[in-house]
This record gives C-alpha cells, structure tokens and sequence, in this order.
C-alpha cells in the first residue's frame, strides 16, 4: 500500500511517500480502505515529535480517515466489510489502508462524500462536545466563536446554529468571514481591523457573549475575558496563535465565569460510549441539511507536505484533505 511515512522527526519537508505492507487487523480492530485523511495541526507536531504520542519509526501520520471497511479482526461485531464508515486512528492514516480499534469506527450517511467525511470527525466532534455537553449551549444565547473560518471554527459556527444560538464569528480578513457568514454566523468580526471586546459590547447592548469557543488563544483569549457575559463560558479549545494564555483568577470569580478545556480525544480513553451518540447526532444534523462540512483543498498523499503547509500558513479554511483514488 501507498503510505506517507516519517522515518525522522522534523517538518513536512521530511516525509516520503513509499511502499509499506498492508497491516492485518488484530483483536477487536478494523482495517479500513482508506479513500480520504483529515489534516489536522496535531499531525505536525506528532511528525516533528512534540505531540503526545510519540510512535515508533517508520509510521504514517494521520488521526481521522473515511473510506471501507475491508476486514474485521477477530471480537468485531456490528460492522460490516464493505461498510461506509469514518474511523479515528492513532496515527496511520496517510495511506491506502489504515487500522482503527471498532470502538473508532462509526457508519456514515450515503450522502456524505469521501472528503467531507475524512474532515468531519474531529472537528465536529470537538464543536459538538464542547458547545453540547461542556459549554451547555442554549437557544437564544449568544455564542462568540474565534477563527470562525478554520475546520474547527466553521463546525463550532454551525452547531451554534443547530442548537438556536446567535452567533458572532471573528477571523482574519473578508474572505474568511464571508465563508463564517455563508456557514451561519449571524454577526461578523474582522479580528485585524476591529477591537473584539468593543465591538461584542457593541452588537450585545453591552452585555457580551453568553459562551466563548476559543481555538485561538493568545490576544483573542484575552479579549474574551472582556467580552464574556456574566456567568458566561469561555471553551479553551487550543492555541493556534501560538501563546498560552494565563488566566487572571479575579476575573473569573468577579464575572462568576467558568473557564474550560475541552480535549475531545479524552474522550476515546474515558468515555468512548458517549461518542457513538454523538455521531448519531451530527449526521442527524448532516442530513437535514444544518451541517454542510467544508473542505477547501483535496490533494493526492503525495503532496501531504503541501497539505501541512496550507494549515500551519492559515491558507486554508474548514478542512484540508487527502485522498488516495479509492472509491
């Protein structure tokens, strides 16, 4: 099988795309055709050996894959060869074929294409998990989403909507927040050129936001906590601006605002029952037509370093994917 392999850590530039032997899945595994792979910022930083998972050499990148199931493992019930599915993997799935553990592995609507379903689990999940069951979203709240035209941002934009929410989406430049706007956000923020705690003031008669989404971190994350409501929630979903932010506790308690992280992998470990529903839920959502994934570059495996570069530079927006030619 076809492969992107890491062989050093290091960047993009490093990977190779060879031929590897196709695995066999073991107990309670699933080995999946893989038609399509997400790109996602961890993938980075497992290649360059700053992530949490450090496997050993060679392996393949790669966390969320779509494609067909091709064999079962021993223990697999409920899934079928030949099933349409998307599964969630250690790593592994830059490739033509990639194992997933069939806790992972969850069957999609037929009228979700290759690359959309390759882009959908983790961020879905993730806006899903936070807004749903960590920020507990209500109808008629006010819910500021930052980096509203990234994978994660765009999901968090249109889930807000699917739970009834206003939504307030900041990104960087027109073009970005006219995708937002396309995807649902009701109010818009051009975070180069407008003062984020002015203007959610402006647009909530001086109230602000309800729940904050926060992939961004750094001087966003600041401007939130001027910006949140009282007994509002600010969701700590990453930090793609580069810096942490350290929170001054006396905001929080003088606003009675929580301030949470949201890890959605956690999940996988901790409570995997959960996401199951979860899934359920989103592609109920999806077929409805309140869900519409956006992936703004299909490129061959071959060009996985280019694939990384879009999403480390911010030229993307929703997903970057690769693809393999199945069918």
């Amino acid at each position: 099988m076809r492969a992107v392999v890491c062989r050093e850590w290091g960047g993009p530039e490093t990977l190779r795309v060879e031929e590897l032997p196709t695995p066999e899945p073991g107990e309670g595994q699933v080995l999946l055709e893989v038609a399509a792979a997400g790109v996602n910022f961890a993938d980075t930083l497992m290649i360059a050996g700053k992530y949490q998972e450090r496997p050993a050499f060679p392996f393949a990148p790669g966390l969320e894959v779509a494609g067909r199931i091709a064999a079962l493992g021993p223990g697999v019930e409920g899934l079928s060869v030949g099933q349409r599915v998307i599964g969630l993997t250690d790593w592994g799935g830059y490739a033509e074929a990639a194992l997933a553990r069939a806790a992972d592995v969850f069957p999609i609507p037929d009228a979700l294409g290759w690359a959309e379903a390759a882009g959908f689990p983790i961020t879905y999940g993730t806006a899903h998990c936070a807004l749903r069951w960590h920020g507990d979203l209500q109808p008629g709240e006010v819910l500021l989403v930052h980096g509203a035209a990234g994978g994660v941002g765009l999901a968090a934009v249109e889930i807000g909507k699917a739970l009834g929410a206003r939504v307030i989406a900041t990104a960087g430049g027109a073009e970005k927040l006219a995708i937002a706007e396309t995807h649902g956000a009701d109010d818009l923020i051009d975070y180069r050129k407008e003062d984020i705690r002015e203007r959610v003031k402006a647009l909530t008669e001086g109230r602000g936001a309800d729940v904050v989404f926060d992939p961004v971190g750094g001087d966003v994350f600041d401007a939130s906590l001027r910006a949140i409501a009282w007994s509002g929630r600010l969701l700590v979903i990453g930090f793609a601006a580069g810096r942490v932010p350290q929170i001054p506790a006396n905001i929080l308690l003088v606003k009675n605002v929580a301030a949470m992280g949201v890890y959605w992998g956690s999940y996988r470990k901790h409570a995997p029952a959960r996401l199951a529903g979860e899934f359920e839920e989103l592609f109920a959502w999806f077929e409805a037509g309140r869900l519409k994934p956006h992936v703004s570059h299909k490129l061959d495996l071959s060009e996985a370093a280019e694939a990384m570069a879009l999403l480390v530079n911010r030229r993307s927006t929703g997903k970057v994917v690769l693809t393999t030619g199945a069918a």
